[in-house]
């Protein structure tokens, strides 16, 4: 039977830390063979064989800390040789060059938003709090209040939105507002979440959330709805999945090295916070086999086009982080407390997105060895920052993790139990089943 093993790798550290999922006796002995370009493990029923990047490289001679972790398997330190300098992802701001044609997709369903759309002017919004530090220190009416509306020919870029101007609507084909209202008359209802809902943009295929008209012919889009590609690039859908945590991971990337950032409150539409995050480091290389003793009835998030390919072994970039739930009150003063600390960065998502999140997040933990999952009061996991992303099945088998497959199916996990609409849409967006 062959075995399955997880390799964790630190670029800026030349370290990695190799796990070899717990075997059973009829796999023993096992021969676990290092070079420089791979791993292998030898048991009396089967071998596995790990071919690294050609920019990793193990040390072989600085082998150390084996040991024995039950649950786990076993652990093996070692010393790498990784290119810490490799450019991971494509900003927004790359994709959205000036005087480049773009067409928007929604992420959803993959109907043409926004077609051929070229912009002159491709820039950079203030951190999202500008305003009232601008408020603070001027005596007298904030002089900056109607400057950052971008005109017809420009592209204003947020921490989690981009804002374009819909005077253009030659080209704009796959959007409609919902409800629009007036100011005044959005005033009048007396609710906040109203006023955004009735200024809420749909696609008009799939009906899910794109953005917010946030005020006469302009429009936020969220970076976590849609996809935009170069006009002349084919278009290819990304599972929901692994847009989502990719398009975050790059977001908490490019927050800590512009602002030197690593804690962020996770904050949906409606003014919620949903989750807290700590971001440990951004220079994580995964390497995984499952080998073939994987169970096949596992929850998964691999898409159908991805199944075939459960069983074998994946390569992902990602980052580590921290993360606590703070739906249904849980966490409660540790998130007011980090809402009121200006080392904590909010970003806004909306809300059913924040729940595909927190889902996303429960389910690479429980994916972890158990050794791995927590730290402190938070829990652990990673989020994988390529557009290639595979997400780690349940490959270390335990207790524990088998107790969360059967409470997962018959229900869900208990931090997200709402019983609301935007639950079940948010669940069906991102899982796909298996039958136990």
């Amino acid at each position: 039977m062959e075995a399955g093993m997880l390799l964790e790798i630190r670029r800026r550290l030349q370290g990695g830390l190799l796990i070899v999922r717990e075997p059973n006796a009829r796999s023993l002995p096992l021969d676990i063979s290092v070079t420089p370009s791979s791993l292998k493990i030898k048991s009396c029923q089967a071998c596995t064989t790990i071919n690294l990047p050609a920019e990793v490289r193990i040390v072989p001679s600085y082998c150390r800390g084996i040991q024995y972790v039950a649950g786990d398997g076993l652990h093996v330190r070692l010393q790498v040789e990784a290119d810490s300098n490799a450019k991971l992802v494509s900003t927004l701001c790359e994709i959205l060059k000036a005087n480049k044609s773009c067409i928007f997709y929604c992420q959803t369903c993959g109907e043409m938003i926004i077609k051929d759309r070229t912009f002159l002017r491709v820039l950079p919004l203030p951190s999202e709090n500008w305003s009232a530090l601008v408020e603070e220190w001027c005596c007298h009416a904030n002089p900056f209040a109607s400057v950052l509306h971008p005109q017809s020919n420009d592209c204003f870029l947020g921490d989690t939105y981009f804002l374009v101007n819909s005077g253009y609507e030659a080209h704009v084909s796959g959007a409609e507002k919902v409800n629009w209202e007036t100011e005044h008359s959005a005033s009048q209802s007396g609710s906040a979440l109203k006023s955004k809902e009735n200024n809420s943009v749909i696609c008009k295929r799939c009906k899910t959330m794109l953005g917010e008209a946030v005020s006469s012919g302009i429009i936020k889009y969220y970076i976590t709805e849609m996809i935009i590609q170069p006009s002349e690039k084919r278009f290819v859908m990304i599972p929901r999945s692994q847009f989502v945590q990719s398009i975050i991971a790059q977001c908490l990337v490019e927050l800590s090295s512009s602002r030197s950032t690593f804690r962020f409150s996770i904050q949906g539409h409606d003014g919620k916070v949903y989750t807290l995050m700590w971001l440990l480091n951004v220079d994580t290389l995964l390497m995984e086999s499952l080998g073939n003793s994987a169970p096949s009835n596992v929850f998964t998030l691999f898409e159908d086009s991805l199944r075939s390919h459960a069983k074998s072994s994946g390569t992902w970039n990602a980052v580590k982080v921290l993360y606590l739930p703070c739906i249904k009150n849980r966490n409660k003063d540790l998130a007011d407390a980090w809402g009121n600390d200006i080392g904590v960065h909010s970003l806004i998502f909306p809300s059913k997105t924040c729940l595909e999140l927190l889902l996303i997040l429960s389910l690479s933990n429980a994916s972890l060895p158990p050794s791995l999952r927590c730290m402190n009061s938070f829990q652990s996991c990673c989020l994988t920052l390529s557009g290639e992303t595979q997400f780690r099945t349940k490959a270390w088998r335990s207790t524990a993790k088998r107790k969360f497959s059967s409470s997962f199916f018959c229900k869900q996990p208990d931090f997200l139990e709402e019983g609301s609409t935007l639950l079940t849409q948010a669940t069906m967006n991102i899982i796909i089943f298996t039958r136990i």
